[in-house]
């Protein structure tokens, strides 16, 4: 899997604190965000439940809907990006603003990343049919069957 893309570099090119980061995107660094930051970067493409449990096990007490209010401020802010599966909850990753995409096993859910399918960002345009549209994005998920339920 692929390094976090934009988990924000100090000088030196090494990612930032969390907190650092944090503060830098306009957030107050609290306890619960440096720890959803933290489980993200162990966890990729976790839900919001599981982020919820790995800032438990990292801070003790937290309720499930300040969990959801974490997460709802870090993709406001441009450090998470949120994704969406069809069937499945929504998913959270650090990995933002590369316009990457996702390959997801229909049969135990593995989800991975894939880098963009063409060149850079919006890497897939849709014909001009005159909606006035100014595309800046796309999102893609493929879906097939990874090699360990392909082998199983």
């Amino acid at each position: 899997m692929s390094a976090p893309a934009s988990t924000s570099a100090s000088a030196a090119g090494a990612p930032l604190p969390a907190a650092e980061r944090l503060r830098a995107a306009g957030l107050r660094a609290t306890a619960p965000r440096v720890a959803a930051l933290g489980v993200l970067a162990e966890q990729p493409h976790a839900d919001a439940d599981d982020v919820a449990r790995g800032v438990r096990a990292r801070i003790g007490r937290v309720s499930t809907q300040a969990a959801y209010d974490v997460l709802h401020a870090l993709v406001g802010a441009g450090l998470v990006r949120r994704i969406e599966p069809a069937g499945s909850p929504a998913l959270f990753e650090l990995r933002v603003g590369d316009n990457h995409h996702h390959l997801v096993c229909r049969s135990c859910g593995e989800v991975r990343d894939v880098d963009c399918a063409v060149g850079a960002a919006p890497c897939l345009v849709p014909a001009a049919d005159g909606t006035g549209f100014a595309v800046d994005e796309a999102e893609v998920i493929y879906w097939g069957t990874c090699a360990r339920c392909a082998a199983a």
